[in-house]
């Protein structure tokens, strides 16, 4: 049970961070809830130019990817079925070069 004055969930929660803009919503509807993990997203800035940063976007696309549907994930799938094409190319021609470096030309 809360003391009198102080709020129950932390301020480092979305719906807690966010009272203000929150104001007049339930704080227990879904839809209230990930309106405040929604601002919580847009608000959130890390560092791009490290290891971490790169993974932290890549995990970000992949729940955006999970919570669109219709032609928005049709595009997400496309764009990853692209990259991941694009990979399988750069390895394979990779390998060729690797194993025609170390077996030399067919003569």
């Amino acid at each position: 049970m809360a003391e009198h004055g102080k709020r129950e969930d932390s301020p480092k929660s979305p719906t807690g961070r966010f009272d203000d803009d929150l104001v007049g919503l339930d704080p227990h509807d879904p839809e209230a809830r990930a309106f405040a993990e929604h601002l919580d997203r847009m608000e959130h800035a890390n560092p791009n130019y490290t290891v971490e940063g790169y993974l932290d976007g890549v995990r970000n696309f992949a729940e955006s990817a999970n919570r669109v549907s219709g032609h928005r994930r049709l595009v997400a799938t496309l764009l990853v079925g692209l990259i991941l094409l694009g990979v399988l190319y750069t390895v394979w021609e990779a390998l060729l070069f690797i194993l025609g470096t170390f077996l030399g030309p067919g003569s």
